[in-house]
């Protein structure tokens, strides 16, 4: 078992609350509006009389990339605190928010984790069935890695051939016709002759959303013929989707050194002496590149909370503050061994001041979010 990260029990931290709640009464309190404010925030549901469900353990859903940093503090929590340890689920972001966006009852989700932001349809879903206060946490940043077998050629891709190997139709004499490209060679006699075999996640997957954003369509956009067209990924097996577990894709880069992999860059970080990653653009997935957005194909990551089980589920509030707090996220925080890229100190702040004003998400604020 780990040690508690914290230096003060459960039971110190309620024997503070107390006395801090007594001095108020006697009038000797001499907490600030701004904290006061944040504590009505913080007690928002219990003072409105949320009742208690009767599920002991939080529900976290979605994706696969966050998935690792989310389990660390699942884990961290139970380990150091009376609450039981939280249930994650690996579903991929879009499928995460199908769930978490079920309705806002006992058994739908608590959290959910995503490597993209929430869209605008999504949020429409949740609305509709009575989800309708969540506030989104940033966490951090991750680059999508192009990986291969460990010791192989390096490989230096970019991102318009990225999309001529990946799309289901690309420009031809003037047309969009099937994929002929069966080897890398054909794209470009530079790259390797060999066939063209990539691993990568499925549609639900907010990596393949943010592949096909970061890397496609911006691919398309400078590849002529395409004239606004967004490309579909191919399907007649040159690109294989993976499921949600990026570690499987590891395991086949690792036995098939012909093979690519599309994965996110914690896996890479866990996995080094096994595979080994591509450039895009002509620069290499490091930590500072991805965080400085040198790296082209570099992205955030979030998680969203439901505000309504706030108070009816124990643990929500603790969860957060433990995967907010410097020893979790901060530069030297136990995730950066994870693969995490953290977020600078003045962001991090920002996201505990609007957990702790519980900022709601809104369709003006996703329009932002995306741009």
């Amino acid at each position: 078992m780990r040690t508690s990260l914290f230096s003060n029990s459960p039971k110190s931290f309620l024997t503070i609350a107390v006395t801090a709640l007594a001095l108020t009464a006697c009038g000797q309190g001499e907490q600030s509006n701004d904290d006061q404010a944040s504590q009505g925030a913080s007690d928002s549901q219990a003072q409105a009389g949320a009742e208690k469900y009767d599920r002991s353990q939080i529900r976290i859903v979605g994706s696969s990339t966050v998935y690792p940093f989310s389990s660390y503090v699942a884990e961290e929590l139970g380990a150091t605190t009376d609450l039981r340890t939280p249930v994650v689920e690996s579903t991929g972001s879009g499928g995460g928010f199908k769930l978490f966006c079920e309705g806002a009852s006992e058994d739908t989700p608590d959290f959910t984790n995503a490597s993209r932001p929430m869209k605008a349809s999504e949020l429409k879903m949740c609305q509709d069935n009575g989800v309708d206060d969540i506030t989104q946490i940033m966490v951090g940043y991750d680059g999508i890695v192009i990986g291969q077998k460990a010791g192989e050629p390096d490989l230096d891709l970019s991102r318009e051939q990225l999309t001529k190997a990946v799309a289901a139709k690309v420009p031809q004499d003037g047309q969009l016709v099937d994929n002929p490209y069966n080897k890398w060679s054909d794209i470009d006699p530079s790259l390797p002759d060999h066939e063209i075999l990539i691993y990568g996640p499925p549609t639900s997957s907010g990596t393949r959303d943010a592949f096909e954003e970061l890397v496609m369509e911006h691919g398309a956009q400078n590849i002529d013929g395409y004239d606004g067209n967004k490309p579909a990924v191919r399907q007649d097996g040159k690109f294989v989707p993976s499921g949600e577990n990026d570690n499987l894709i590891v395991q086949k880069l690792a036995q098939n050194g012909n093979a690519v992999g599309i994965f996110g860059y914690s896996f890479l970080e866990e996995n080094r002496g096994k595979i080994q990653a591509a450039k895009v653009d002509g620069v290499e997935p490091k930590r500072e590149l991805i965080s400085s957005g040198e790296y082209p194909v570099s992205r955030s990551l979030f998680f969203y909370a439901k505000n309504a089980h706030v108070g009816r589920i124990d643990g929500m509030d603790d969860y957060v503050k433990l995967f907010l707090s410097d020893q979790m996220a901060s530069d030297r925080g136990a995730l950066k061994s994870l693969g995490l890229i953290s977020l600078p100190p003045e962001e991090l702040e920002a996201m505990r001041e609007k957990w702790k004003n519980r900022e709601q998400v809104t369709a003006e604020s996703l329009k932002a979010e995306h741009g």
